[in-house]
């Protein structure tokens, strides 16, 4: 019998993980792009997805345009049912050219809130989100419960 092959997992700015060595940062295209910084760290949430799921992302990141996608190794942190930590690989898009920091488009800026705010509930540190996000994200004024 064929050995079924284990799906993609896609590192998503499911379970909490984080890329060592690298930052996060809105480049000049006014969204969000990770680039090579030693001593950060990018957290985010992992997802199995299926193939169809990965053409999806293919579409919406704009492959091979706007981002192209790279297989990291990426550090799954342990959860209360799976204790401990793992090394796995995981799909991650990255824009190549565009590493300069900049604003976030305006219309970037709500979505944006929305992913930290369920970043923070997911387990996310805050503190990350405070040094890495918040320069580029400002808060919107708006009700915890808008969020």
């Amino acid at each position: 019998m064929p050995q079924a092959e284990n799906p993609p997992v896609y590192f998503g700015y499911g379970s909490i993980a984080y890329l060592d060595n690298w930052k996060w940062f809105i480049s000049e295209a006014g969204t969000a792009n990770i680039k090579p910084s030693p001593g950060d760290k990018v957290y985010g949430l992992v997802f199995e997805i299926s193939k169809s799921d990965e053409q999806s992302l293919d579409r919406s990141e704009g492959v091979p345009k706007s981002y192209i996608k790279v297989y990291h190794n990426i550090i799954l942190l342990g959860t209360k049912s799976i204790p401990g930590r793992k090394d796995v690989e995981g799909l991650v898009y990255i824009n190549e050219t565009r590493l300069k920091e900049s604003p976030p488009r305006t219309e970037y800026i709500h979505r944006m809130n929305l992913a930290i705010a369920d970043g923070i509930r997911e387990g996310i540190p805050e503190d990350y989100m405070e040094k890495y996000l918040r320069p580029f994200i400002p808060r919107e004024h708006r009700s915890p419960d808008d969020l």
